[in-house]
């Protein structure tokens, strides 16, 4: 059954090529399609439209079909083109013509756009959720090791001291600023598209404040034109605020493969979370982060991926948004799975003791006998230049303080990370 099916034989290789891979991925709408009619039937109703005792019968099938969905997952029948006329299927052999009734005022593009926007909307509030567990465990990682030094590197050159505390907190702090990103994406799916019809509204009376109550949109879009432009629009900013927290967990799984090797040293990992080699005995591979890393990165293209299927397009609706749910609802998967595996393998790493003892280590504490000299009133350029003659020297640069979280020194440096200010945001932000 086609929605759209007005008689004439249709070519099997042109049906085929432009249906794509739609059924495989109308499967994880198929709950957001049978919801949305729920709303749509229900108005219908309320609004005369259709009789009511239409309306409660639709009502009543889709819960049972919903029901159904939810406990057995969804196969679309090889006979229809997608999950609307799956259901629309389903609602005929059930009410017979009564089940024609539930596309009144309704055309299949702001029934797509409903159910991408009830899926996204959904998915990126549990996605929100998993950053923020994420970040629970950095933060509690950065707790539990404040006060264990670690070196600062920059260009890959050890650079000042810094802290595990630091090192944990500055990346849970990071993705707390992904998830306000998140949230605006999560806006972005929060407008009701429902009753802008093929784009250009429709001449029936729709009620279109009640559907968007019933189904919990903040807002709707008001001109149908508008709902019709935020079809990819959606899409694509989910995939750059998922892009943002991939581009996130990817930095600190670079981070933990460095600090694993052996030239670093400065965390380990438990065998069962390493992998050996084929000829070299010793090895202890950081696989599980490399491929987080890539699998991260991938996840990083895939704004560019939407932003190519839309370039160029007028208004109006284009068949060519439809490829961008072969995109957009496996990302999806893929940062459920990233996010799900981060929490699994990032409370295993396990801190190194003593790394700033080292007599390699002994340039981090330049800065400190600068600072000690700026303490004393000398401007800054002159102790910078008496203390790199005395590195030139030979003379050592460590001090008699040992290194502890003292408060001391400006907010978020390592003897102060302020790590109860990321606390404070991240309960905000639950």
């Amino acid at each position: 059954m086609k929605i759209w099916d007005k008689g004439t034989a249709i070519d099997t290789i042109m049906e085929n090529f432009t249906v794509g891979r739609d059924r495989e991925m109308d499967t994880r709408l198929a709950r957001w399609d049978v919801v949305g009619s729920i709303a749509h039937a229900t108005m219908l109703g309320q609004t005369g439209l259709i009789p009511h005792d239409a309306a409660t019968a639709l009502v009543d099938a889709l819960s049972d079909i919903l029901a159904e969905f939810d406990a057995h997952g969804c196969t679309i029948d090889s006979a229809a083109e997608d999950i609307h006329s799956h259901v629309e299927a389903l609602l005929v052999q059930r009410l017979g013509d009564t089940g024609k009734m539930v596309h009144t005022g309704r055309s299949r593009n702001d029934q797509v756009a409903l159910d991408i926007a009830l899926f996204m909307r959904h998915e990126l509030r549990t996605i929100r959720g998993e950053v923020i567990s994420v970040a629970e465990i950095l933060l509690g990682l950065a707790e539990k090791y404040a006060h264990l030094p670690l070196p600062g590197f920059t260009h890959y050159q050890v650079a000042m001291p810094s802290s595990f505390g630091l090192w944990f907190g500055s990346t849970a702090e990071l993705l707390l600023e992904d998830v306000r990103v998140l949230d605006v994406a999560i806006d972005a799916a929060n407008a009701n598209p429902l009753g802008s019809a093929a784009g250009y509204g429709t001449r029936l009376p729709l009620d279109r404040d009640t559907t968007t109550r019933a189904l919990n949109f903040d807002r709707m879009y008001v001109t149908a034109p508008c709902a019709q432009a935020a079809r990819g629009r959606t899409e694509r900013l989910a995939a750059m605020a998922m892009a943002q927290v991939a581009s996130t967990v990817a930095r600190f799984a670079a981070d933990v493969v460095h600090f694993a090797s052996s030239v670093y040293g400065c965390i380990t990992l438990p065998d069962a979370f390493t992998t050996g080699s084929s000829i070299m005995p010793h090895k202890k591979n950081p696989d599980v982060f490399e491929v987080l890393r890539a699998r991260c990165n991938r996840l990083q293209s895939i704004p560019t991926q939407i932003a190519m299927v839309l370039q160029n397009l007028p208004s109006g609706y284009h068949r060519d948004v439809q490829f961008i749910k072969d995109v957009i609802i496996p990302a999806i998967d893929e940062m459920h799975t990233v996010l799900t595996v981060a929490a699994h393998v990032i409370p295993v790493i396990q801190p190194v003791e003593g790394l700033l003892d080292a007599p390699a280590m002994d340039s981090l504490f330049s800065v400190d006998r600068v600072d000690d000299l700026v303490k004393q009133g000398i401007p800054f350029r002159e102790a910078y230049r008496i203390v790199a003659q005395r590195i030139a020297e030979g003379t050592s640069m460590r001090g008699e303080a040992p290194f502890q979280v003292d408060g001391s020194g400006s907010l978020g440096s390592p003897r102060n990370p302020g790590l109860h200010h990321i606390r404070a945001r991240l309960n905000d932000l639950r």
